[in-house]
């Protein structure tokens, strides 16, 4: 099982208090130091206000983050947990993958899902549709960024969105950006991860939920004629759960390789962004039976 860390960004509070540029150099050497310790990726959110409640601190833009990360790493791969896709129109999505990409030497990977926090989208002027509504959309958007990720100029009319002739070019350095669907939605979620997405990530669920999900989702792939060896499954766990170090956290760790997991992500510095914190998250990995990677390892390039 890969392990991926979330890059403190702001907005769980991490940064309460803290002055913007001294929080953008702990981000970047909380990288370097992940990527030194070996963590397979690193990740953000796409949220603009704190939570639980609005405030008025910080919360950097993750698509920046990103871009910026690509650039202080050289191996971790690199995304979003996970792009709220009515934040933008999905082929700027696709256009912002694909750079994102060659920038980072073939190592981004788009987790994208509908989104929730509503009062940030009223605040940000979105509007906010029904549920029903943003997964339709949702639909929609997966549809036009599989064509622009693919060969030639994208066309698509959808009820929610559409691309006429689209061009995006460069497409990336990877032969395909790998789509991962995030979300809990045992319906259309699962069933848009089965169409178009390369990994279903979970959020906040135990490990016998994840297990009976993940056989139910591979009966589903055969049953809509995919091969389900080709879908992987990942977790943003509970920060809670990997709060503090020592024996709960190494076994609760080693509970989610134990079903077959393909990836967790963590945030262990949402209370303490700090190198120390980080490293003893890696140590705890590490007794758990988890390989971290070697940082000499050059970054995939697909």
């Amino acid at each position: 099982m890969q392990v991926g860390l979330m890059a403190p960004q702001g907005w769980k509070g991490e940064y309460d208090g803290w002055d913007a540029a001294e929080a953008w150099a702990r981000t970047v050497a909380l990288a370097r130091q992940a990527e030194a310790l070996g963590f397979e990726s690193l990740w953000v959110f796409d949220h603009f206000h704190t939570v639980p409640q609005p405030t008025d601190e910080i919360t950097f833009e993750g698509f920046s983050v990103l871009t910026a990360l690509a650039m202080a790493t050289t191996r971790v791969r690199l995304g979003h947990m996970v792009v709220c896709t009515g934040f933008r129109n999905p082929a700027l999505t696709a256009k912002l993958s694909s750079t994102i990409d060659v920038i980072s030497g073939g190592r981004f990977e788009l987790g994208i899902g509908a989104g929730w926090k509503e009062e940030e989208w009223r605040a940000y002027g979105y509007g906010f549709p029904t549920l029903s509504e943003r997964m339709g959309a949702f639909g929609d958007h997966l549809e036009i960024i599989t064509r622009m990720f693919g060969p030639g100029r994208a066309a698509y009319d959808g009820t929610y969105a559409h691309v006429r002739g689209a061009i995006n070019m460069p497409k990336g350095i990877q032969s395909r950006i790998p789509i991962i669907v995030g979300g809990n939605g045992e319906r259309r979620t699962a069933g848009y991860a089965i169409k178009y997405a390369d990994e279903l990530n979970y959020v906040f669920l135990e490990a016998d939920e994840i297990a009976a999900r993940m056989t139910a989702v591979r009966d589903r792939c055969v049953s809509e004629g995919r091969d389900p060896a080709t879908l992987r499954f990942s977790l943003y766990t509970r920060d809670e759960a990997v709060r503090s170090a020592g024996q709960a956290r190494i076994d609760y760790l080693a509970g989610m390789a134990a079903i077959g997991l393909d990836r967790v992500v963590c945030f262990p510095t949402r209370w303490d962004p700090t190198l120390d914190a980080q490293a003893s998250f890696a140590e705890d990995c590490r007794a758990a039976g988890l390989t971290l990677t070697a940082a000499s390892v050059s970054a995939a390039t697909a």
